[in-house]
């Protein structure tokens, strides 16, 4: 007998187990989490005197751009500030009267008038104070800055008188209030002068008892001496005894 033939068909039975038999799946290592990137962080919010600056930049920025000829910022003098702000002026609310207005002076009218609206000078003042600053944070040198030139100064001098006559409020620089030492303060100081004043008077009347009292002791111990009786100290009273043995 052929001994491979036993062999055959239990080989082949077990390749059909092998076959019969599930698939064995190999695991494989979870992926690691990918670190998520981190958002950045919100810019910090703008103060509103910040954003009130930014924007008044960007629009002297934009009048440079749509000036005719166009104007770059390198060549900009205060002549052309004046400029910029006249052109405010039509997108002002303040009623500035001309000269010959009825109601020229009065800071009241009755009545309306046909008197042009203008900026007012206060918020040119302003506007001029915030250009200055973004103007030097921009990275140009003090000396150039337009904005600081002595006709703007002027200038704006000027729209503040003429605005005080035309609308009859005359412009007032305010003071800086003192600061006034807090009540506990000054209670501490009156009363610490009171209690000197109070002290000065009875040290006063204290020199003034002892000068009294010492010219009392004086007078009573004057008739003492003088005629040998005394009855208003205990200390003269052995006095007459001593006589009386005497005698």
């Amino acid at each position: 007998m052929d001994p491979s033939g036993p062999a055959g068909p239990s080989s082949a039975a077990g390749s059909g187990d092998d076959a019969l038999a599930p698939p064995q799946h190999q695991v494989q290592p979870l992926a690691q989490a990918q670190p998520q990137p981190q958002q950045a962080a919100p810019p910090p919010q703008l103060s509103r005197y910040e954003s009130q600056k930014r924007r008044d930049w960007n629009t002297f920025l934009q009048y440079l751009r749509n000036h005719r000829p166009p104007l770059t910022l390198a060549r900009c003098s205060g002549a052309h500030v004046i400029e910029f702000l006249k052109y405010l002026d039509q997108f002002g609310k303040t009623k500035v009267h001309a000269a010959g207005c009825a109601y020229f002076g009065q800071p009241n009218p009755p009545a309306p008038c046909p008197c042009p609206l203008r900026q007012a000078w206060g918020s040119l003042d302003a506007l001029i104070g915030r250009l200055r600053a973004a103007y030097e944070e921009s990275g140009h040198a003090p000396e150039s800055n337009p904005f600081a030139a002595r006709a703007v100064r002027i200038y704006l001098r000027d729209v503040r008188d003429a605005h005080a006559k035309a609308r009859g409020i005359p412009y007032e620089k305010k003071s800086r209030k003192r600061k006034q030492p807090p009540a506990a303060a000054t209670g501490e100081a009156s009363s610490s002068s009171s209690s000197a004043a109070a002290a000065r008077e009875a040290a006063a009347a204290a020199s003034a008892g002892d000068g009294s009292s010492s010219g009392s002791v004086a007078a009573k111990a004057a008739p003492t001496t003088g005629g040998g009786q005394g009855s208003a100290t205990t200390t003269a009273a052995p006095a007459p005894t001593s006589t009386s043995r005497v005698q």
